[in-house]
């Protein structure tokens, strides 16, 4: 019997058990805390049964997704609900810093809002300016990729090379060090595809952290992979190439300071059951978290940079199916103690790499991997994030105060908006919990 798409799943639900205890004990264990609050009045006297609403307004876990398409559709209604839609789900945006589309004349790079518009690539303060206006943090990729070197310095000698990107590191330090706290500074280095002699040279990567991290002191330096090989049987050992490769970089004090994993589940429909569901798997969940255990080992904070999981075709199933594995692999990463973000990657089908606006047959566009149809209507994939990120993985709670004034704030990491009411008066007061604070710790709320 030719297989069914649904066997995807099959290891979801084979290992069922395992999903949900792992989620459920990573939730409490990293993502909740407990915050001890007294409520006093005017006099510092503890104040008895005063109602608190702690309401979560932004969580400390980072959600984000690319702003590769900001202002960049067809139509200004599609821009519209594009930029709405965004923050519905997100509080962390990728934002577009390859070089050869930053700056493809030398010395006029793209910086400003009304610079010349490239096709997925818009302008760098267009996307750090929508960030901050909508409560979104930027995040910037990538300094040091290769292949998106400019056309104008392919084929440079190494030392002009290192020249232009000292200048390159330089010049976005100025402007965005102190908007974007984390940078991506190399990215797959795996992948066989160059531009300059410099990226085959050894010190590639060291000589990119170590030249960033004079620009960028006070940012988290982050490196990022694609060819992690999830699937292969040594992805969980201390042989994987990428667990070898960040190793090494820490043990000669290169600074890298967190890791980043690509997740796009690109294979042809086909093959899709074949390469992905099998033990040594990335949808079977005991392997996926056997290589992230694996990783933490090197005790730097973890990401998943990019994420695509295809549904293939707008039938309703596939939709379906790709819901239910988003479900689940968020779940799990979520859960994950050293993970500090989970990056989505198109938020929209029919606008991705290497493929025509809308031409679902080509490039990336063939995995309908987006969270969103080509008309911007919501898939199952939308709805289940939201569910998950905006209603499960959110605290709303009513707490009452003792007789000594005191109450217990436990929920998910983040900022609080707590709405305080006694007798006399009510009092609405922004509150952050956060993790590695201390729980036995109290700070006193003053209803003056």
């Amino acid at each position: 019997m030719p297989e069914s798409r649904r066997d995807v799943l099959r290891y979801f639900e084979e290992q069922k058990e395992f999903v949900k205890s792992r989620v459920a004990a990573g939730i409490e264990l990293y993502r909740k805390g407990t915050a001890r609050i007294q409520v006093v009045d005017g006099e510092g006297k503890p104040v008895a049964n005063a109602r608190i609403h702690a309401r979560q307004v932004r969580q400390a876990f980072k959600f984000g997704v690319n702003l590769f398409m900001i202002d960049e559709m067809e139509t200004p209604e599609k821009n519209e609900i594009y930029k709405k839609k965004l923050p519905e789900l997100f509080n962390l945006g990728t934002v577009p810093f390859y070089w050869r589309d930053l700056e493809p004349v030398e010395g006029k790079p793209r910086f400003a809002a009304d610079s010349p518009k490239i096709y997925r690539r818009p302008a760098t303060d267009l996307c750090v300016d929508y960030c901050l206006e909508n409560g979104i943090e930027p995040k910037l990729h990538c300094l040091n990729y290769d292949p998106f070197t400019p056309d104008w310095l392919a084929g440079a000698p190494t030392r002009v090379v290192r020249e232009k990107l000292s200048r390159r590191f330089s010049e976005i330090a100025r402007r965005y060090a102190s908007k974007i706290p984390m940078i991506e500074v190399t990215n797959e280095t795996f992948c066989a595809s160059s531009r300059t002699d410099f990226f085959r040279e050894d010190n590639f990567v060291e000589w990119s952290f170590r030249e960033a991290a004079k620009y960028f002191p006070g940012n988290e330096l982050i490196i990022n992979e694609a060819g992690i090989e999830w699937d292969a049987p040594n992805a969980h050992t201390n042989r994987n190439p990428y667990y070898q490769q960040v190793e090494k970089l820490l043990a000669d004090n290169v600074p890298v300071q967190g890791v980043g994993f690509q997740f796009h589940s690109f294979t042809p429909r086909e093959q899709e059951v074949a390469r992905y569901a099998h033990p040594r798997g990335r949808y079977a969940p005991e392997y996926l978290c056997a290589v992230m255990d694996k990783f933490e080992q090197l005790n730097l904070p973890l990401q998943i940079t990019e994420m695509t999981i295809p549904a293939y075709s707008r039938d309703e199933e596939d939709e379906e199916i790709q819901a239910e594995i988003l479900r689940n692999v968020y779940s799990l990463f979520f859960a994950q103690r050293s993970m500090e973000a989970v990056i989505y990657w198109n938020l929209p089908d029919g606008y991705a790499y290497r493929a025509e606006p809308g031409d679902m047959s080509s490039g990336e566009n063939y995995f309908y991997g987006g969270l969103l149809r080509f008309d911007m209507s919501e898939k199952p994939a939308f709805r289940t994030l939201k569910r998950l990120i905006r209603d499960e993985w959110m605290t709303d709670v009513e707490l009452t105060t003792d007789e000594g004034g005191f109450t217990a704030l436990h929920g998910f990491y983040g900022d609080y908006e707590l709405t305080v009411r006694t007798p006399e008066r009510e009092s609405v007061f922004a509150f952050q919990l956060r993790r590695n604070e201390l729980s036995d710790g109290c700070r006193a709320i003053s209803c003056i």
